[in-house]
């Protein structure tokens, strides 16, 4: 599937956030940066190795479901632009909680305080009841869970979604947005593959 037609199925799929039923998930392309028989122009533990010298935060991405709330760790978190005020996370394509929260439409940023390392581990795998035992509340407009303790939350709209490599870019309008109850304390931040 080329460029074009990643991008029309990842609109097929937002569109059928809306409908009722189950929503397929996005096949996986074939991604392809050398043609055969060609040498990569990067190695990919070099490449992760050498980007995990970016130290970034951490959030988890939360969003109402019909069969319970969804939820995911996600280091891949910006601002994207002021007027009008829009964020950014990416997510992969290969994700099993991104569907509940395209088929959801709306989203919650969770910006996590430097001691909650184990919420987002808890966030961080699959298959697990994410939510049992971690505080949260709605956010006022989307409804998406609010966790109790991070230093901020973005409620979002689902704007766009881009096709990147093997991952998703999920642009999403902010609607509300506040300081949580961990307002104040420091971030916690992932760097070369641990938690500062």
């Amino acid at each position: 599937m080329g460029q074009a037609g990643t991008a029309e199925a990842a609109v097929r799929y937002l569109r059928a956030a809306g409908a009722r039923g189950p929503v397929e998930a996005l096949p996986r392309p074939e991604l392809r940066c050398v043609r055969d028989g060609e040498r990569a122009p990067v190695d990919q533990r070099e490449f992760r190795r050498v980007l995990g010298s970016f130290a970034t935060g951490v959030t988890v991405v939360t969003a109402p479901a019909a069969d319970g709330p969804a939820g995911f760790a996600c280091q891949s978190f910006s601002s994207l632009s002021l007027d009008p005020p829009l964020v950014a996370f990416m997510v992969g394509r290969t994700s099993t909680t991104w569907p509940r929260v395209a088929r959801a439409g709306v989203f919650c940023v969770n910006v996590l305080s430097a001691g909650q390392g184990e919420l987002c581990r808890g966030f961080a795998v699959s298959g697990a009841d994410k939510f049992a035992g971690v505080a949260h509340d709605p956010a006022p407009l989307s409804g998406s869970p609010r966790l109790a303790g991070t230093l901020a939350w973005i409620d979002c709209t689902i704007h766009a979604v881009h096709t990147g490599g093997d991952h998703l870019i999920v642009v999403g309008r902010v609607d509300a947005l506040g300081a949580g109850s961990g307002e104040g304390g420091a971030p916690l931040l992932f760097h070369n593959g641990r938690f500062l």
